[in-house]
Protein backbone atom coordinates (compact mmCIF):
# COMPACT_ATOMS: atom_id res chain seq x y z
CA UNK A 1 0.00 0.00 0.00
CA UNK A 2 1.20 3.44 -1.10
CA UNK A 3 1.72 5.80 1.94
CA UNK A 4 -0.77 8.65 2.21
CA UNK A 5 1.16 11.90 0.61
CA UNK A 6 2.38 9.27 -2.26
CA UNK A 7 -1.31 8.13 -2.92
CA UNK A 8 -3.23 9.40 -6.03
CA UNK A 9 -6.02 11.90 -5.78
CA UNK A 10 -9.83 11.99 -7.48
CA UNK A 11 -11.80 15.07 -7.21
CA UNK A 12 -14.94 14.20 -8.38
CA UNK A 13 -18.43 15.77 -7.96
CA UNK A 14 -22.34 14.81 -7.30
CA UNK A 15 -25.26 15.84 -9.59
CA UNK A 16 -28.85 15.11 -10.38
CA UNK A 17 -32.35 16.28 -9.63
CA UNK A 18 -33.36 17.03 -5.92
CA UNK A 19 -34.08 14.12 -3.83
CA UNK A 20 -32.31 12.11 -6.12
CA UNK A 21 -29.85 11.02 -3.17
CA UNK A 22 -26.77 12.61 -3.66
CA UNK A 23 -26.29 13.68 -0.07
CA UNK A 24 -27.20 10.39 1.54
CA UNK A 25 -24.80 8.40 -1.42
CA UNK A 26 -22.48 10.56 -0.35
CA UNK A 27 -23.20 10.07 3.27
CA UNK A 28 -22.87 6.20 2.21
CA UNK A 29 -19.70 6.28 0.77
CA UNK A 30 -17.91 7.89 3.93
CA UNK A 31 -20.12 5.72 6.37
CA UNK A 32 -19.29 2.73 4.70
CA UNK A 33 -15.47 3.25 4.61
CA UNK A 34 -15.17 4.52 7.98
CA UNK A 35 -14.48 8.00 6.93
CA UNK A 36 -16.30 9.33 9.72
CA UNK A 37 -15.48 10.50 13.50
CA UNK A 38 -17.29 9.42 16.09
CA UNK A 39 -18.24 13.24 17.40
CA UNK A 40 -19.73 13.94 13.34
CA UNK A 41 -21.96 10.86 13.97
CA UNK A 42 -23.31 11.87 17.20
CA UNK A 43 -24.74 15.28 15.43
CA UNK A 44 -26.01 13.46 13.08
CA UNK A 45 -27.96 11.33 15.31
CA UNK A 46 -29.01 14.10 17.05
CA UNK A 47 -30.39 16.05 14.23
CA UNK A 48 -32.14 12.91 12.51
CA UNK A 49 -34.05 12.40 15.58
CA UNK A 50 -34.72 16.24 15.92
CA UNK A 51 -35.94 16.11 12.42
CA UNK A 52 -38.33 13.08 13.19
CA UNK A 53 -36.32 10.66 11.60
CA UNK A 54 -36.52 7.23 12.67
CA UNK A 55 -33.20 5.92 10.93
CA UNK A 56 -29.97 7.20 11.01
CA UNK A 57 -30.34 10.06 8.05
CA UNK A 58 -26.91 10.06 6.04
CA UNK A 59 -27.88 13.37 3.84
CA UNK A 60 -27.04 15.51 7.14
CA UNK A 61 -23.36 14.18 6.85
CA UNK A 62 -22.89 16.78 4.18
CA UNK A 63 -25.50 18.95 4.60
CA UNK A 64 -23.59 21.03 7.06
CA UNK A 65 -25.58 24.66 6.81
CA UNK A 66 -28.48 24.32 9.51
CA UNK A 67 -30.33 25.97 6.63
CA UNK A 68 -29.79 22.85 4.52
CA UNK A 69 -31.08 20.59 7.09
CA UNK A 70 -33.73 22.10 8.29
CA UNK A 71 -35.58 22.46 4.75
CA UNK A 72 -33.43 18.99 3.68
CA UNK A 73 -31.99 20.48 0.74
CA UNK A 74 -28.82 20.63 -0.35
CA UNK A 75 -27.65 24.48 -0.44
CA UNK A 76 -24.22 24.90 -0.93
CA UNK A 77 -21.28 23.10 -2.25
CA UNK A 78 -20.29 20.49 0.08
CA UNK A 79 -16.57 19.61 -0.14
CA UNK A 80 -15.84 16.38 1.65
CA UNK A 81 -12.82 14.32 2.07
CA UNK A 82 -11.95 10.44 2.69
CA UNK A 83 -9.57 7.85 1.56
CA UNK A 84 -9.30 4.23 1.05
CA UNK A 85 -5.81 2.11 0.74
CA UNK A 86 -6.00 3.14 -3.14
CA UNK A 87 -6.51 6.84 -3.06
CA UNK A 88 -7.19 9.84 -1.76
CA UNK A 89 -10.74 11.33 -2.59
CA UNK A 90 -12.30 15.19 -2.95
CA UNK A 91 -16.20 15.20 -3.22
CA UNK A 92 -18.21 17.89 -4.47
CA UNK A 93 -21.93 17.60 -3.15
CA UNK A 94 -23.78 20.34 -5.22
CA UNK A 95 -27.54 21.24 -5.49
CA UNK A 96 -30.47 19.90 -7.76
CA UNK A 97 -32.39 22.78 -8.02
CA UNK A 98 -32.08 24.90 -11.22
CA UNK A 99 -31.50 28.24 -9.21
CA UNK A 100 -28.01 27.00 -7.90
CA UNK A 101 -26.66 25.68 -11.52
CA UNK A 102 -23.65 28.53 -10.69
CA UNK A 103 -23.19 26.09 -8.01
CA UNK A 104 -22.46 23.00 -10.09
CA UNK A 105 -20.13 24.93 -11.96
CA UNK A 106 -18.20 25.39 -9.39
CA UNK A 107 -18.21 22.24 -7.58
CA UNK A 108 -17.27 20.33 -11.42
CA UNK A 109 -14.60 23.16 -12.93
CA UNK A 110 -11.90 21.14 -10.82
CA UNK A 111 -13.29 17.70 -10.87
CA UNK A 112 -11.75 14.34 -12.84
CA UNK A 113 -14.87 13.24 -13.03
CA UNK A 114 -19.10 13.52 -12.44
CA UNK A 115 -21.20 11.37 -10.44
CA UNK A 116 -24.96 11.48 -11.82
CA UNK A 117 -27.56 10.12 -9.80
CA UNK A 118 -30.80 9.52 -11.82
CA UNK A 119 -33.99 8.24 -9.75
CA UNK A 120 -34.43 4.99 -11.01
CA UNK A 121 -38.53 5.76 -10.12
CA UNK A 122 -38.26 8.98 -12.24
CA UNK A 123 -35.41 8.25 -15.46
CA UNK A 124 -34.24 10.76 -16.98
CA UNK A 125 -35.58 14.27 -16.29
CA UNK A 126 -34.93 18.32 -17.14
CA UNK A 127 -32.02 18.53 -14.60
CA UNK A 128 -30.34 15.53 -15.43
CA UNK A 129 -29.61 17.04 -19.12
CA UNK A 130 -28.35 20.39 -17.71
CA UNK A 131 -25.85 18.35 -15.00
CA UNK A 132 -24.68 16.27 -18.27
CA UNK A 133 -24.29 19.73 -20.58
CA UNK A 134 -22.56 21.35 -17.78
CA UNK A 135 -20.39 18.21 -17.53
CA UNK A 136 -19.70 18.37 -21.01
CA UNK A 137 -18.89 22.07 -21.36
CA UNK A 138 -16.27 21.77 -18.20
CA UNK A 139 -14.86 18.58 -20.27
CA UNK A 140 -15.02 15.88 -17.65
CA UNK A 141 -13.15 12.68 -18.91
CA UNK A 142 -15.35 10.63 -17.04
CA UNK A 143 -19.07 10.34 -16.22
CA UNK A 144 -20.64 8.05 -14.30
CA UNK A 145 -24.30 7.42 -13.92
CA UNK A 146 -25.74 6.06 -10.69
CA UNK A 147 -29.24 4.89 -11.19
CA UNK A 148 -30.36 5.42 -7.42
CA UNK A 149 -33.09 4.22 -5.36
CA UNK A 150 -33.52 0.27 -7.25
CA UNK A 151 -34.74 -0.72 -3.65
CA UNK A 152 -38.23 1.51 -4.80
CA UNK A 153 -38.59 -0.29 -8.10
CA UNK A 154 -37.79 -3.75 -6.83
CA UNK A 155 -34.10 -3.81 -8.41
CA UNK A 156 -35.63 -4.26 -12.01
CA UNK A 157 -33.12 -5.10 -14.42
CA UNK A 158 -35.34 -4.05 -17.15
CA UNK A 159 -35.46 -0.47 -15.89
CA UNK A 160 -32.22 0.21 -15.26
CA UNK A 161 -31.43 -1.01 -19.17
CA UNK A 162 -34.21 1.65 -19.87
CA UNK A 163 -32.66 4.53 -18.05
CA UNK A 164 -28.99 3.03 -19.67
CA UNK A 165 -30.53 3.49 -23.29
CA UNK A 166 -32.17 6.61 -22.45
CA UNK A 167 -29.24 8.11 -21.10
CA UNK A 168 -27.37 6.53 -23.62
CA UNK A 169 -28.61 9.22 -26.37
CA UNK A 170 -28.22 12.27 -24.38
CA UNK A 171 -24.69 11.19 -23.96
CA UNK A 172 -23.77 10.30 -27.93
CA UNK A 173 -25.54 14.19 -28.42
CA UNK A 174 -23.19 15.84 -25.76
CA UNK A 175 -19.71 14.14 -26.92
CA UNK A 176 -19.31 12.58 -23.30
CA UNK A 177 -16.11 10.85 -23.27
CA UNK A 178 -16.45 7.76 -20.93
CA UNK A 179 -20.07 6.96 -19.63
CA UNK A 180 -20.35 4.40 -16.40
CA UNK A 181 -24.02 2.68 -15.29
CA UNK A 182 -23.77 1.89 -11.92
CA UNK A 183 -27.91 0.65 -10.22
CA UNK A 184 -27.40 1.71 -6.52
CA UNK A 185 -29.72 1.96 -3.50
CA UNK A 186 -27.68 4.78 -1.67
CA UNK A 187 -29.75 4.39 1.44
CA UNK A 188 -29.14 0.57 1.61
CA UNK A 189 -25.37 1.16 0.34
CA UNK A 190 -26.57 -1.83 -2.87
CA UNK A 191 -23.82 -1.14 -5.32
CA UNK A 192 -21.62 1.98 -3.51
CA UNK A 193 -19.16 0.17 -1.24
CA UNK A 194 -19.63 -3.40 -1.68
CA UNK A 195 -21.56 -5.80 -4.46
CA UNK A 196 -25.37 -6.01 -4.06
CA UNK A 197 -26.60 -9.59 -3.32
CA UNK A 198 -30.16 -8.05 -4.30
CA UNK A 199 -29.06 -7.16 -8.15
CA UNK A 200 -27.05 -10.20 -9.20
CA UNK A 201 -28.08 -9.55 -12.92
CA UNK A 202 -25.63 -6.59 -12.32
CA UNK A 203 -21.97 -7.90 -13.70
CA UNK A 204 -19.84 -4.63 -12.63
CA UNK A 205 -17.95 -3.16 -10.34
CA UNK A 206 -19.49 -1.06 -6.98
CA UNK A 207 -19.34 3.05 -7.13
CA UNK A 208 -16.13 3.06 -4.99
CA UNK A 209 -14.31 0.04 -6.79
CA UNK A 210 -14.87 2.11 -9.69
CA UNK A 211 -13.96 4.96 -8.36
CA UNK A 212 -10.60 3.57 -7.07
CA UNK A 213 -9.77 3.08 -10.49
CA UNK A 214 -10.68 6.04 -12.88
CA UNK A 215 -7.47 7.21 -14.80
CA UNK A 216 -6.42 10.79 -12.39
CA UNK A 217 -4.57 13.15 -14.41
CA UNK A 218 -4.28 11.78 -18.00
CA UNK A 219 -5.30 14.98 -19.98
CA UNK A 220 -2.98 17.38 -18.03
CA UNK A 221 -0.27 15.54 -18.34
CA UNK A 222 -0.81 14.59 -22.37
CA UNK A 223 -1.13 18.67 -22.20
CA UNK A 224 1.76 20.53 -23.91
CA UNK A 225 4.09 21.71 -21.52
CA UNK A 226 3.05 24.73 -19.34
CA UNK A 227 4.76 26.43 -15.75
CA UNK A 228 2.72 30.06 -14.95
CA UNK A 229 5.18 31.70 -12.64
CA UNK A 230 4.09 32.13 -9.38
CA UNK A 231 7.21 33.94 -7.17
CA UNK A 232 10.80 34.42 -7.72
CA UNK A 233 12.74 33.10 -5.26
CA UNK A 234 15.95 35.01 -3.85
CA UNK A 235 17.18 34.06 -1.04
CA UNK A 236 18.62 37.12 1.02
CA UNK A 237 21.80 34.87 2.38
CA UNK A 238 25.05 36.08 1.00
CA UNK A 239 25.92 32.42 0.42
CA UNK A 240 23.04 32.08 -1.97
CA UNK A 241 23.89 35.28 -3.81
CA UNK A 242 24.00 34.05 -7.08
CA UNK A 243 20.61 31.58 -6.65
CA UNK A 244 17.61 32.21 -8.48
CA UNK A 245 14.87 30.00 -8.86
CA UNK A 246 10.81 30.39 -10.27
CA UNK A 247 8.57 28.56 -8.36
CA UNK A 248 4.95 27.77 -9.79
CA UNK A 249 2.49 24.76 -10.90
CA UNK A 250 2.64 22.84 -14.15
CA UNK A 251 -0.33 23.13 -15.69
CA UNK A 252 0.38 21.29 -18.43
CA UNK A 253 2.73 18.48 -19.63
CA UNK A 254 6.04 18.04 -18.27
CA UNK A 255 9.47 20.11 -17.84
CA UNK A 256 13.19 18.52 -17.54
CA UNK A 257 16.47 19.61 -17.03
CA UNK A 258 18.05 20.08 -20.56
CA UNK A 259 14.74 21.21 -21.77
CA UNK A 260 15.00 24.46 -23.95
CA UNK A 261 12.19 27.01 -22.93
CA UNK A 262 10.57 30.37 -23.71
CA UNK A 263 9.06 32.72 -21.42
CA UNK A 264 6.57 34.24 -22.21
CA UNK A 265 5.34 37.45 -23.01
CA UNK A 266 8.60 38.63 -23.09
CA UNK A 267 10.20 35.68 -25.73
CA UNK A 268 13.18 35.75 -23.95
CA UNK A 269 14.82 31.71 -24.37
CA UNK A 270 17.08 29.81 -21.88
CA UNK A 271 18.00 25.74 -20.76
CA UNK A 272 16.50 24.26 -17.64
CA UNK A 273 19.22 23.58 -15.47
CA UNK A 274 17.26 22.82 -12.63
CA UNK A 275 13.96 21.27 -10.71
CA UNK A 276 13.67 21.15 -6.81
CA UNK A 277 10.38 19.91 -5.21
CA UNK A 278 10.49 20.80 -1.68
CA UNK A 279 14.55 20.68 -1.71
CA UNK A 280 14.62 17.46 -3.49
CA UNK A 281 16.34 17.61 -7.28
CA UNK A 282 14.23 15.91 -10.13
CA UNK A 283 15.51 15.32 -13.62
CA UNK A 284 11.53 15.74 -14.35
CA UNK A 285 8.16 16.91 -13.16
CA UNK A 286 4.66 16.56 -14.62
CA UNK A 287 1.34 18.42 -14.21
CA UNK A 288 0.16 19.08 -11.28
CA UNK A 289 3.08 19.01 -9.69
CA UNK A 290 4.46 22.24 -7.72
CA UNK A 291 8.31 22.49 -8.36
CA UNK A 292 11.11 25.54 -8.43
CA UNK A 293 12.59 25.72 -12.00
CA UNK A 294 16.28 27.34 -12.30
CA UNK A 295 17.24 28.55 -15.70
CA UNK A 296 20.91 28.91 -17.34
CA UNK A 297 20.14 32.76 -18.09
CA UNK A 298 19.75 35.93 -15.80
CA UNK A 299 16.30 36.74 -17.47
CA UNK A 300 14.01 39.08 -16.18
CA UNK A 301 11.00 37.26 -14.69
CA UNK A 302 8.11 37.91 -12.59
CA UNK A 303 4.97 36.82 -11.49
CA UNK A 304 2.33 36.24 -14.22
CA UNK A 305 4.57 34.93 -16.54
CA UNK A 306 4.93 31.38 -18.29
CA UNK A 307 7.65 29.27 -19.09
CA UNK A 308 6.86 27.31 -21.51
CA UNK A 309 9.08 24.61 -24.24
CA UNK A 310 10.08 26.20 -27.22
CA UNK A 311 8.30 23.99 -29.91
CA UNK A 312 5.15 24.04 -27.82
CA UNK A 313 3.83 27.37 -27.77
CA UNK A 314 0.56 28.46 -26.76
CA UNK A 315 -2.17 30.93 -28.39
CA UNK A 316 -1.14 34.77 -27.93
CA UNK A 317 -3.84 37.08 -28.06
CA UNK A 318 -5.40 40.18 -26.19
CA UNK A 319 -9.24 39.36 -27.68
CA UNK A 320 -11.12 35.59 -27.09
CA UNK A 321 -13.92 33.65 -27.18
CA UNK A 322 -15.28 32.12 -24.30
CA UNK A 323 -18.17 30.54 -23.19
CA UNK A 324 -18.86 32.02 -19.53
CA UNK A 325 -21.00 30.80 -16.75
CA UNK A 326 -22.18 33.92 -15.10
CA UNK A 327 -22.19 33.62 -11.22
CA UNK A 328 -23.47 37.05 -10.05
CA UNK A 329 -26.96 39.13 -9.26
CA UNK A 330 -25.97 41.48 -11.49
CA UNK A 331 -26.49 41.00 -15.53
CA UNK A 332 -23.11 41.14 -17.78
CA UNK A 333 -23.58 43.40 -20.51
CA UNK A 334 -21.58 44.44 -23.36
CA UNK A 335 -19.19 46.83 -22.50
CA UNK A 336 -18.29 46.11 -18.86
CA UNK A 337 -14.70 45.87 -17.09
CA UNK A 338 -13.74 43.66 -14.76
CA UNK A 339 -10.62 42.42 -13.69
CA UNK A 340 -9.64 39.15 -15.02
CA UNK A 341 -7.79 36.41 -13.24
CA UNK A 342 -5.94 33.48 -15.83
CA UNK A 343 -3.01 31.63 -14.31
CA UNK A 344 -1.34 33.90 -12.09
CA UNK A 345 -1.77 36.60 -14.70
CA UNK A 346 -3.79 39.68 -13.77
CA UNK A 347 -5.29 42.25 -15.90
CA UNK A 348 -7.93 43.93 -17.24
CA UNK A 349 -10.69 42.64 -19.39
CA UNK A 350 -14.17 44.84 -21.26
CA UNK A 351 -16.31 42.43 -22.79
CA UNK A 352 -16.73 43.44 -26.64
CA UNK A 353 -19.61 41.40 -27.75
CA UNK A 354 -22.18 38.60 -26.33
CA UNK A 355 -22.94 36.46 -29.15
CA UNK A 356 -25.55 34.07 -28.19
CA UNK A 357 -26.56 32.45 -24.92
CA UNK A 358 -26.99 28.29 -24.32
CA UNK A 359 -29.54 25.94 -23.74
CA UNK A 360 -27.96 24.05 -21.07
CA UNK A 361 -30.63 21.42 -21.50
CA UNK A 362 -29.65 20.77 -25.20
CA UNK A 363 -26.29 22.79 -25.94
CA UNK A 364 -28.23 24.74 -28.95
CA UNK A 365 -27.47 28.22 -29.35
CA UNK A 366 -30.07 31.37 -28.45
CA UNK A 367 -29.02 34.82 -30.53
CA UNK A 368 -30.16 38.12 -29.81
CA UNK A 369 -28.76 38.33 -25.84
CA UNK A 370 -27.86 41.52 -24.69
CA UNK A 371 -27.79 40.70 -20.63
CA UNK A 372 -26.77 37.83 -19.36
CA UNK A 373 -28.20 36.73 -16.15
CA UNK A 374 -26.94 34.78 -12.86
CA UNK A 375 -26.75 30.72 -13.89
CA UNK A 376 -26.65 31.82 -17.60
CA UNK A 377 -23.65 30.21 -19.71
CA UNK A 378 -23.28 32.46 -22.79
CA UNK A 379 -20.55 33.24 -25.47
CA UNK A 380 -19.02 36.50 -25.09
CA UNK A 381 -15.65 37.74 -26.95
CA UNK A 382 -13.50 39.88 -24.58
CA UNK A 383 -10.57 42.16 -25.31
CA UNK A 384 -7.77 42.23 -22.69
CA UNK A 385 -5.54 45.04 -21.77
CA UNK A 386 -2.58 42.83 -22.04
CA UNK A 387 -2.11 39.88 -24.48
CA UNK A 388 -3.22 36.44 -22.76
CA UNK A 389 -1.05 33.01 -22.89
CA UNK A 390 -3.56 30.72 -23.52
CA UNK A 391 -4.82 27.47 -24.68
CA UNK A 392 -8.11 26.25 -25.52
CA UNK A 393 -10.16 24.78 -22.87
CA UNK A 394 -10.79 21.60 -24.68
CA UNK A 395 -6.67 20.86 -24.89
CA UNK A 396 -5.93 22.21 -21.00
CA UNK A 397 -8.26 23.20 -18.11
CA UNK A 398 -6.23 25.03 -16.19
CA UNK A 399 -4.73 27.65 -19.30
CA UNK A 400 -7.94 27.42 -20.92
CA UNK A 401 -9.85 29.03 -18.20
CA UNK A 402 -10.44 32.26 -16.74
CA UNK A 403 -12.35 34.25 -13.83
CA UNK A 404 -13.93 37.23 -14.37
CA UNK A 405 -14.10 39.50 -10.88
CA UNK A 406 -15.95 42.95 -10.09
CA UNK A 407 -13.68 45.94 -10.20
CA UNK A 408 -15.44 47.34 -7.14
CA UNK A 409 -16.92 44.83 -5.10
CA UNK A 410 -13.77 42.12 -5.90
CA UNK A 411 -16.52 39.03 -6.25
CA UNK A 412 -15.76 36.29 -8.51
CA UNK A 413 -18.78 37.21 -11.15
CA UNK A 414 -17.68 34.74 -13.70
CA UNK A 415 -15.98 31.27 -15.00
CA UNK A 416 -14.86 31.71 -18.33
CA UNK A 417 -13.87 28.64 -20.41
CA UNK A 418 -11.61 29.94 -23.62
CA UNK A 419 -12.88 27.74 -27.03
Amino acid sequence: MASYLDMELLRFTTAGSVDDGKSTLIGRLLYDSKSIFEDQLEAVKVASERMGNKEFNLALLTDGLRAEREQGITIDVAYRYFATPKRKFIIADTPGHIEYTRNMVTGASTADAAIILVDARNGIVEQTRRHSCIASLLQLPDIVVAINKMDLVDFSKRIFEKIQVEYGEVAKKLGLKRVYYIPISARDGDNVVNSSERMPWFKGRPLLELLEELPVGGESRAAAGRFPVQYVIRPQKDEYHDYRAYAGRIAGGNFKVGDHITVLPSGSTSVITGIEEMGVELECAWAPESVAIRLKDDIDISRGDMIVKNDELPCISSEVSLLVCWLNHRPLRTGSKYIIRHTTNELIGIVKEIQFKVDVNTLDEVPGSVEVHMNDIARIRLKTAKPLKYDRYAENRTTGSLVLIDEATFETVGAGMII
